[in-house]
């Protein structure tokens, strides 16, 4: 017997060895008022399913007493879970954090404010019973100012373009995974903002389903313009890892041959106009053609790291238990525990 942690949270065994069906991810910061209306209205829905299902909160450093909050509801709820992590690290690695937790067939994500609807949940796994691998809902009638909306429309346009995975809300924290397709994500960064993306380059089948989007009632949004301009150079990091992530010497190598040959023959020419005895040291033209030859095996060099690191690249996954500080398991698990952990998952 491992400890608590090991029980729950990405032992080496099999992390779905207990017959969940549906395990429920909520991602929450500073949303003490928000939460116990929100768990309710989720045990709710999925009562009505026939299905066995737990509830995962991810306090994401709150500062509000909200991991107070889930400690009084767990200890009433059997099957609410509560990770606490060690400070505020963000959405990715709140669900990073999440995935691994999770023993469910099916995971479902859910933000943690409340404007999600729990009545969706069936929605969206009868989305997933038609096939799908990843279903994210959509906030068709979206309940956000005017400035937040347009934002997301064209972040959502230029996403579509630029990764080829054509979806109205990609952002939408409401999503419904399969288990092993969520156990597979790597999320890291902001990174969370484009999980569809990276299940289709994975080639899980993706899709969405209008969902009901509601007014927010409690606390206050922490959306910001600047989310955006982060989200523009990380759609820039997705599309290419998407393509070149396996193979990055096929970009940088390609641009290096490039360069380098065009410099090749800008300096091929620059030597036969000398050998006709016309003076080429204060040519612009040589400067030129030397640079890129040298930008040209740089380039070349830096596809060949990077295929190199490819080929050595280990799995990172240990790294998640690093964040995470309390634990409360659910009740219908074996042990009951509220402990500290180290970095490698064993009780202090």
């Amino acid at each position: 017997m491992g400890t608590g942690l090991d029980q729950w949270i990405g032992s080496e065994d099999d992390p779905n060895d207990q017959n969940m069906d549906v395990s429920l991810i909520i991602p929450s910061l500073n949303e003490r008022e928000a939460l116990p209306e929100l768990i309710a209205e989720i045990d709710e829905s999925c009562a009505g399913l026939g299905v066995e299902w737990e509830t995962i909160v991810i306090d994401d450093g709150s500062t509000d007493g909200t991991f107070a909050v889930l400690e009084e509801l767990a200890a009433e709820n059997p099957r609410l879970g509560v990770v606490r992590l060690r400070r505020n690290f963000g959405k990715s690695v709140a669900l990073a954090a999440g995935f691994q937790a999770t023993r469910g067939d099916v995971v479902i994500t859910i933000d943690g404010d409340g404007q999600d609807d729990p009545a969706d949940i069936p929605r969206l796994l009868e989305e997933l019973e038609a096939g799908s691998d990843l279903v994210s809902g959509w906030k068709r009638d979206r309940q956000d100012p005017f400035t937040r909306r347009l934002a997301s429309r064209i972040f959502n346009w230029f996403a579509a373009r630029v990764t080829g995975v054509a979806m109205h809300d990609m952002n939408c924290g409401f999503k419904a995974y399969r288990g092993e397709c969520a156990r597979s994500m790597d999320v890291y960064g902001e990174m969370h903002r484009f999980l569809p993306v990276f299940a289709a380059q994975q080639g899980w089948r993706v899709s969405e389903v209008p969902v009901n989007h509601r007014p927010r009632l409690h606390g206050s949004s922490r959306f910001g313009l600047e989310r955006y301009q982060r989200g523009a150079l990380d759609l820039l990091t997705v599309a290419f890892l998407g393509r070149y992530r396996q193979r990055p010497l096929h970009l940088f190598g390609v641009l290096g041959v490039g360069l380098g040959l065009l410099g090749f023959l800008i300096c091929l020419y620059l030597t036969i106009v000398w050998i006709g005895g016309e003076a080429i040291g204060d040519r612009p033209l040589l400067f030129l053609g030397v640079l890129m030859i040298v930008v040209g095996v740089q380039l070349f060099s830096l596809g060949l790291l990077g295929q190199m690191l490819v080929a050595t690249n280990t799995d990172g996954g240990a790294q998640h238990r690093a964040w995470i500080e309390k634990v409360i398991t659910p009740a219908n698990d074996p042990e009951l525990t509220i402990s500290r952990f180290d970095a490698a998952g064993s009780e202090r």
